[in-house]
């Protein structure tokens, strides 16, 4: 009986102090967790602006939440790229509906209501189908650069200007929409995003 209570006794030690390394193991990691985390999260919204086109951290200083939102997706966050103090860009960061589940992507827009790129920060779609929406190999987000809100934003089958993620329409339709969107949304909140600059 001795043997079984100092067996307990040697178990729920080993226990308590496995629990007390893995707290505290977890305790001395979770800032740096928390840093890579939000390197990741920069790394993927700034990945739409060019290098060297700007000279400013524009995700430290979020602009204000914005009101007004779409049809079909959510302006999440913006922020404001600026070059010399001059506002060159704006990253939108906004959500749509995919087939599978939300679709959320960083969308940088020229000055000048251009979209320069757009990047997928989250998505949940089919492997093999929609998921291949931010395969870097297929690169189906590059045929959206240097698009304006005048184009014809929809797929070609839809009488529109761009070709379909094979295989995935929901989530080809979904991604149009959210740009157009976003676009839209810059051109309507321009001076506000902008901050009051114009440009020629």
């Amino acid at each position: 009986m001795k043997r079984l209570i100092r067996d307990m006794g040697v178990l729920l030690l080993t226990g308590a102090l496995a629990l007390s390394a893995t707290l505290a193991w977890r305790h001395w990691t979770s800032a740096a967790v928390a840093d890579a985390e939000k390197q990741l999260n920069s790394r993927q919204r700034l990945a739409v602006l060019p290098e060297g086109n700007y000279d400013n951290q524009p995700l430290d200083s979020p602009l204000p939440r914005p009101a007004a939102q779409r049809p079909n997706s959510r302006i999440l966050a913006a922020y404001r790229a600026t070059l010399a103090g001059k506002p060159v860009a704006i990253i939108l960061v906004t959500q749509a509906q995919g087939y599978a589940g939300p679709i959320m992507l960083s969308v940088a827009i020229a000055a000048d209501g251009r979209l320069i790129g757009s990047q997928v920060v989250e998505q949940q779609e089919s492997p093999g189908l929609g998921a291949r929406l931010g395969d870097p190999q297929l690169n189906w987000l590059s045929q959206f650069a240097n698009r304006q809100l005048g184009d014809r934003w929809a797929l070609k089958r839809d009488q529109g200007d761009f070709d379909q993620l094979a295989g995935a329409t929901v989530t080809s339709r979904a991604v149009i929409g959210a740009l157009q969107e976003a676009l839209s949304y810059f051109d309507e909140q321009r001076s506000v995003l902008l901050g009051g600059a114009t440009h020629d």
